[in-house]
C-alpha cells in the first residue's frame, strides 16, 4: 500500500490541523525494514486544541503501522531545534531539512550547513571524560567492566571526533552512521578492535584520536 496515502489518512484521523508534515527516517529514504516505524515531523500554530501546548512527542498505532510523531507550533519547533543545535544533535532540524514532502526548509538548511561549533571549554570537558574512561579501560580486568567501559568510551570518542571536525552527532544507531558518513576509514579504525574484543588495541586507537583532538586532560582540570 502506498505509504503516502496511509500517512494522509493518519493525519486526517489524528492531526487534522497539521499544516506542514515531513516524513523522515527510513521511510523517506526508501530503506524501511519489517520493524521500521514512520517518523513524522508536524509544524503548525493551530496544531493543538490546547493553545498553551507548543510541542508533543507521541507514538501511535494506525493501520498496522507505528507512527513516531514529533509535533510543534512554529515557536515550539524553533525552541527545540535551537536546543538541538546547542547540544550538537539537531535531530528535528535534520528531519526538516532531509525529510520528504517538506514546504519550507531554508533557515534550517543554512544552520545545518554551518556545522557544529565545539568550544574550547566543552572540548576540554569531553577530553577529560575520555581520559578518565581510557584509564578505567586500561586498568579493567573484569570482562563485563571492560565491555561496559569500552562501549561508553566509543560513544564519547566518536562524538569528539565528529564535533572536532564541525560535524553533528547522533545518539544510538545514528552515532556510528554519522561517524561512517564523515570518515569511513577512521570509523573503521576506531570500531574494528572494539568489535574484535581487542581492548588494548581499542584503547591505543582512542589514545591516537584523543591526541588529534587536543590531547589528554587530567591534572589541573577545573570544572
Amino acid at each position: 500500500m502506498d505509504q503516502a496515502e496511509r500517512i494522509e489518512r493518519f493525519l486526517a484521523a489524528r492531526y487534522p490541523r497539521a499544516g506542514i508534515a515531513i516524513v523522515a527516517g527510513s521511510t523517506a529514504r526508501g530503506e524501511r525494514t519489517p520493524t521500521s516505524d514512520i517518523d513524522l515531523l508536524l509544524i503548525d500554530d493551530d496544531l493543538f486544541a490546547d493553545v498553551s501546548q507548543v510541542s508533543e512527542a507521541a507514538t501511535h498505532a494506525f493501520e498496522d503501522e507505528i507512527f513516531e510523531v514529533f509535533a510543534y507550533t512554529v515557536e515550539g519547533f524553533r525552541e527545540w531545534a535551537d536546543r538541538g543545535v546547542a547540544q550538537h544533535r539537531p535531530v528535528i532540524a535534520h528531519m526538516l531539512v532531509e525529510g520528504a514532502a517538506i514546504r519550507s526548509r531554508t533557515r534550517w538548511s543554512a544552520v545545518l550547513a554551518l556545522g557544529s561549533v565545539l568550544s574550547e571549554t566543552e572540548s576540554r570537558i569531553r577530553r577529560y571524560v575520555i581520559t578518565d574512561l581510557l584509564d578505567d579501560l586500561q586498568d579493567a580486568t573484569d570482562p563485563l567492566e571492560q565491555r561496559v567501559v569500552a562501549g561508553l568510551l566509543f560513544e564519547r570518542m566518536a562524538e569528539l571526533m565528529l564535533l572536532s571536525s564541525g560535524q553533528w552527532i547522533g545518539s544510538g544507531k545514528w552515532l556510528p552512521r554519522r561517524l561512517r558518513a564523515w570518515s569511513p576509514e577512521r570509523a573503521d579504525q576506531l570500531s574494528t578492535p572494539l568489535l574484535a574484543g581487542d581492548f588494548p588495541g581499542f584503547a591505543a586507537r582512542v589514545d591516537e584520536e584523543l591526541t588529534m583532538a587536543g590531547g589528554r586532560v587530567q591534572a589541573g582540570f577545573v570544572r
